[in-house]
């Protein structure tokens, strides 16, 4: 009896350690590190595209977002098991605005939603973005013989 007990926990002190081991190796897949890219229409219909350009390091994640007159630093950024948040703050007009951005990485896709403040009036957002196809280097041509 006390031999299946000992077998009992042995084998679940096993399966826990597995599955531990397994979900650290899911997080390591997950590489954000790239470009993404997301667009939406705003109020007035027009479509706007932005570029998300990402650096995952560990659960850090920084990077920049591309808006109308420039890029902008995400501030605030983590990544931990596939899910994803960080903070921009733009300005318009002289006013700042943060949105808050909180997303989850399936395979080349990020779906999330992004929230912001504007005029006393909460705003929230869905957005997706794709990662964009890893452009190859051109090869240098050999020289021709001489």
């Amino acid at each position: 009896m006390q031999k299946t007990i000992k077998s009992i926990i042995q084998l679940t002190a096993c399966l826990a350690l597995a599955v531990a081991l397994n979900a650290n190796a899911e997080d390591k897949k997950i590489d954000l590190t790239g470009n993404w890219k997301s667009s939406f229409t705003n109020q007035d219909g027009a479509v706007r595209e932005t570029t998300f350009k990402l650096k995952a390091e560990g659960e850090k994640l920084t990077g920049t977002i591309s808006g109308r007159n420039a890029d902008t630093a995400i501030e605030e950024g983590t990544i931990k098991g596939g899910e994803l948040s960080f903070k921009v703050t733009r300005e318009f007009n002289g006013n700042k605005m943060v949105i808050s951005y909180t997303g989850k990485v399936s395979g080349d896709t990020i779906t999330g939603k992004s929230e912001s403040e504007r005029d006393g009036q909460k705003r929230s957002r869905d957005w997706v973005a794709k990662r964009e196809a890893v452009k190859a280097e051109a090869t240098p041509k050999p020289e021709a013989a001489k």
